[in-house]
């Protein structure tokens, strides 16, 4: 790893904290590509793997985990990312194929749908997620001379500061349809933040455009702290996602959206198991209960 990469890998970067996770998620991606039967490709992920110090051990196939398949975080927990990253592929490539002209991943994290997915060749990706990550980010895919395969702009900005201003500053078009994707995100954000940033894509959003994001319902989140995704995370990576997650009571937010005239499903995970015949299945004690997908879509006038 150059000294670059080495300078961003700090709690404002990826080696801590919510930072972490974008680690976790991209080591997931990485055992799901070398798989036989993998839902989702993402070539590039092992390498932001390696390269920060804070997982460099981790496994990056599924034969590197104790107990393979059997093993809660990197068989299971690695299952659902792996269909989650399928999933939301499909959900983006769809609505672009279907008049979108702009994406925007708010909290883009290790996101490399820039550089692996196909898109229309006057598609542009906005990814916005703070300084330190999408640097560590640069660095590594520079390494690799990796090349999107769309117009990329990087978006460095916090969540929690102003990013409407840094969006169209880099030349986002509120005029244009655009799909919106918060993979892995609204949790970990203050109840007030969500609404904020549901009512901002509405606002920021034309007729035709579209929002995938990810939410918990359950009304307890701890009551599932001892179930083995949750445990197996902590005690194998040092990752305590409950002490990650915002403690706030959520909001509706695809009630909010359909109130301002969206139609939105909500899904969950479970479903997309038996459409693709593979992934996750409910357990006892399950920390994926309370997980759902919604997909969101603003008609055209």
């Amino acid at each position: 790893m150059s000294d670059t990469a080495t300078q961003h890998t700090d709690a404002e970067g990826v080696d801590g904290g919510v930072g972490l996770t974008a680690l976790l998620v991209a080591a997931a991606r990485a055992i799901e590509t070398h798989r036989h039967d993998s839902l989702a490709q993402d070539r590039y992920a092992e390498h932001f793997v390696r390269a920060a110090p804070a997982c460099a051990q981790w496994p990056v196939r599924i034969e590197q985990a104790t107990d393979g398949d059997a093993n809660p975080l990197w068989g299971r927990f690695a299952r659902y990312f792996g269909l989650r990253t399928r999933v939301l592929d499909d959900f983006l490539l769809t609505s672009v194929g279907t008049g979108a002209t702009q994406v925007v991943l708010l909290g883009a994290g290790l996101d490399t749908r820039a550089y692996r997915l196909e898109w229309p060749s006057d598609c542009v990706v906005f990814e916005i997620d703070r300084a330190g990550v999408l640097a560590f980010k640069h660095q590594v895919l520079a390494d690799l001379v990796a090349t999107p395969k769309v117009k990329r702009v990087p978006v460095p900005v916090d969540l929690r500061e102003d990013w409407v201003t840094a969006l169209t500053g880099a030349g986002f078009d509120p005029t244009a349809p655009s799909v919106w994707l918060a993979e892995g995100l609204l949790f970990y954000l203050p109840s007030a933040a969500e609404t904020y940033l549901i009512d901002t894509v509405d606002q920021l959003t034309t007729g035709g455009s579209a929002l995938a994001f990810e939410a918990k319902v359950e009304k307890h989140l701890l009551q599932y702290r001892d179930s083995a995704t949750y445990t197996a995370t902590r005690e194998q990576i040092g990752i305590d996602l409950l002490q990650l997650f915002n403690k706030d009571p959520r909001p509706d937010s695809t009630g909010d959206l359909r109130a301002k005239g969206w139609s939105a499903r909500m899904h969950t995970p479970f479903e997309f198991t038996q459409q693709h015949g593979r992934g996750p299945l409910p357990e006892a004690n399950d920390a994926l209960e309370g997980n759902r997908w919604v997909f969101a879509h603003k008609p055209r006038p």
